[in-house]
């Protein structure tokens, strides 16, 4: 995989790149935030991983700037920012998911797989319906009585896993684990902080709710 790697930190960027490298991966190195976002602009890369305290412009900008630009892209954030509060501002400006420093490298590359494995997985064509709900996986585009949604990159995932599992309800660490990964931290409320992101774009001024909570077992998405 062709990866570029934003990280101001030459000890920890070496240990990355030496560590990606050995897995067959090709690593690009960029230290400071402009340099990263240019070298995201300009040229085809597999995977951003991309830390989010960053000398020049910080990586919460970096990712909004390649994100609007590049809204395929896979971006892995990086920080030693740990609340809740941090994760959902890397998620909300754009990141696939976030790694809290410091991890364990066994982790980091299990997350890079598994983003690799949803780049992989969407096919031309794949829609998902529910109701007047509609959502192109290909085109990244949701729709509901044929209104655009505009969703965030995190909650695009999290209503995607909701409707491929339609009429089926999920728990709480099914979800935790499709939508953010290995050992997410289940103690915080980050999905039903996102549960209500979604339901404020996707329910709200509907006659018809579709997302429901099932008390003590998860959510659900259903006609």
């Amino acid at each position: 995989m062709n990866i570029l790697l934003i990280e101001d930190e030459p000890k920890v960027a070496a240990f990355i790149k030496k560590g990606l490298e050995e897995q067959f991966h090709k690593v690009t190195l960029a230290y400071d935030g402009n340099m990263g976002r240019k070298m995201a602009l300009e040229s085809d890369f597999e995977l951003v991983i991309l830390d989010a305290v960053l000398p020049e412009l910080n990586g919460f900008e970096v990712c909004k700037q390649i994100r609007q630009f590049k809204k395929e892209l896979p971006i892995l954030m990086l920080s030693a920012l740990g609340t809740v509060d941090d994760k959902v501002r890397g998620l909300e400006s754009g990141a696939d998911d976030y790694l809290t420093k410091p991890f364990h490298f066994e982790e980091l590359l299990a997350r890079i797989k598994a983003l690799d494995r949803r780049r992989s997985a969407i096919l031309p064509g794949t829609v998902y319906e529910v109701a007047d709900l509609q959502m192109d996986c290909y085109r990244k585009t949701v729709t509901r009585s044929g209104n655009l949604i505009l969703l965030t990159v995190k909650e695009f995932i999290l209503l995607e896993v909701l409707m491929y599992n339609k009429n089926r309800v999920l728990s709480r660490t099914y979800i935790a684990e499709s939508v953010w990964g290995i050992n997410f931290d289940r103690g915080t409320n980050l999905i039903d902080v996102y549960i209500n992101y979604l339901r404020a774009k996707v329910d709200k001024g509907y006659p018809s709710q579709l997302i429901h909570t099932v008390i003590g077992m998860g959510y659900m998405i259903k006609d």
